[in-house]
């Protein structure tokens, strides 16, 4: 169910929660957490539908937020339940003019109380996200380096202003990556690795944190490299870990599935997928403490890491 709320305020969009709950008998209660979308025309509704896929893990009230600067003061509304909105609750909020200047004052009247609040930017964030409007009120904020033209500056960015909670979903699309690489080190030879080598698509910050997480966690020397994009063009190529008694290779032949080679063993296809959005969020969600580990890889790892090598493309 759709409803339309144009020209509203928060305190009418709030009533009209209450009794869409009272008479439709949708009830609140479950939700976990508020997720709050701060997005733009173009870009919502898709991440509307990876909420709502979400939701089915994570019961919660959706907030998804775009603001225009440009025109009368105006703010108008949507609410969807129901098919419409998977597991959640989803409130569309389309603010213009000055009803826009207050980002914090349009979400805290429709926030679940006494629940975790998460934001989530998934394509441009503030240059700051902890010390903006949104971020303020928020325990995780998820932002998503892979949006837009991709460059290494975007993460070196990231690290210099991380606080305690921020998160960012090039990140969680590496979690098999991690998962499979630390199962391998786990298994005799226990030999020392003394070199890694990341390859990935230009257009992935995934394989630069990656290689910021292997220098970190293995303190040894990682190069990494971006391929053209007529070689390789999405996400992580290949990580190669050099040790004495033979190297470890485990790459794509194409995107969907890995190859794992070590010495003196068969070589085993792994089933080894890009991410959803669906799954990333999810993940996300699921728990709602920091993120150390990703805090030290995007501000110690990266401070370690030397730079790329680049073969035929224009980031450096």
């Amino acid at each position: 169910m759709i409803i339309d709320l144009p020209d509203t305020t928060v305190s009418k969009i709030a009533r009209s929660l209450v009794s869409t709950r009272e008479e439709g008998g949708a009830v609140a209660l479950g939700r976990v957490l508020t997720l709050v979308i701060a997005t733009r025309q173009g870009v919502a509704e898709d991440a509307i539908e990876a909420a709502n896929d979400a939701s089915r893990e994570h019961p919660m009230r959706v907030i998804v937020l775009m603001t225009d600067d440009a025109g009368d003061a105006r703010l108008d509304a949507q609410i969807r339940v129901g098919g419409d909105a998977g597991a959640s609750e989803v409130v569309v909020l389309r603010a213009h003019g000055d009803a826009a200047s207050n980002e914090e004052a349009l979400v805290t009247g429709l926030l679940l109380p006494d629940a975790p609040v998460v934001v989530w930017w998934p394509d441009t964030p503030p240059a700051v996200p902890s010390s903006s409007p949104l971020g303020r009120i928020a325990q995780r904020r998820i932002t998503d380096a892979s949006t837009g033209p991709f460059e290494p500056r975007r993460l070196q960015e990231l690290g210099e202003v991380y606080a305690p909670g921020d998160t960012d979903l090039a990140w969680t699309r590496l979690t098999h990556w991690r998962e499979q690489l630390a199962a391998v080190l786990d298994q005799p030879p226990f030999d020392p690795v003394t070199g890694v080598e990341v390859r990935g698509a230009s257009s992935s910050p995934s394989t630069a944190l990656l290689a910021a997480w292997l220098r970190l966690k293995l303190d040894v020397p990682v190069s990494w490299e971006y391929m053209p994009s007529g070689e390789w063009s999405e996400g992580i190529k290949s990580v190669r870990l050099v040790r004495d008694s033979g190297d470890i290779l485990l790459e794509r032949p194409n995107p969907g599935v890995a190859c794992l080679t070590q010495p003196g063993q068969p070589r085993h296809d792994l089933v080894l997928p890009r991410r959803t959005l669906r799954e990333c969020l999810a993940e996300e969600l699921r728990r709602l403490d920091p993120d150390l580990l990703y805090g030290r890889v995007i501000s110690e790892g990266w401070s370690l890491l030397a730079p790329p090598t680049s073969r035929g493309s224009d980031v450096v």
